[in-house]
């Protein structure tokens, strides 16, 4: 399998970090092509310019992104079978470089299009599940009482569906500020599950 994986989170020693290269690592020991993204360490551009938001020129915008990044990262995202996205629950919003990633590389015409007869798009990438993995300082309990887990929507309802992802895995490990090194170390065993599980 070919899967495409993204981390977005500043600190090289975060929790996050240690999640991402867990699941890298296990998904590449079962013999998984694995295309590795930390956004904030290649330095991706989140900012959508007006020429992408163009629509007379979108379909050319898909093909030809303003820089080479970008334009490899839609050649990456519609050929992978799964998707792996690490982020932290920031402000109920994954970090503002990812959320530009989905903007910029989520593109109509890479990952979805418009103008079916129900209004409905049509989602255009080969994967078809996607594992999303999300660190908080939120208790799961007033996230769900307060928030109704925002994330949850994000990625389930507004974002995955729209590119053809029916199959959404997720895991929240809380609370991380608070965590011990035990804790840590379950989770990271039970992320390498859930990356197994991926592949299966």
């Amino acid at each position: 399998m070919r899967i495409a994986a993204y981390l977005a989170h500043p600190s090289p020693g975060s929790f996050n970090h240690a999640l991402f290269d867990a699941v890298v690592d296990e998904l590449r020991q079962r013999d998984c092509e694995v295309l590795a993204h930390d956004l904030y360490a290649e330095a991706f551009d989140p900012l959508l310019t007006a020429q992408e938001t163009d629509t007379v020129s979108v379909a050319a915008i898909a093909e030809d992104a303003k820089d080479a990044g970008t334009a490899r990262h839609r050649a990456e995202v519609a050929e992978a079978d799964a998707l792996v996205f690490v982020h932290p629950n920031w402000w109920g919003m994954p970090p503002a470089v990812l959320a530009g990633w989905v903007q910029r590389v989520l593109a109509p015409g890479v990952a979805y299009k418009l103008g079916a007869a129900d209004g409905e798009p049509v989602g255009l990438l080969s994967a078809d599940r996607a594992l999303v993995l999300n660190t908080s300082d939120t208790p799961a309990q007033r996230e769900e009482r307060e928030f109704n887990d925002p994330l949850d929507n994000i990625w389930r309802a507004c974002i995955l569906p729209y590119t053809g992802v029916t199959d959404v895995r997720r895991a929240v490990f809380r609370t991380v500020a608070d965590s011990t090194d035990t804790q840590r170390a379950e989770w990271l065993r039970q992320a390498r599950a859930m990356a197994s599980a991926l592949v299966d």
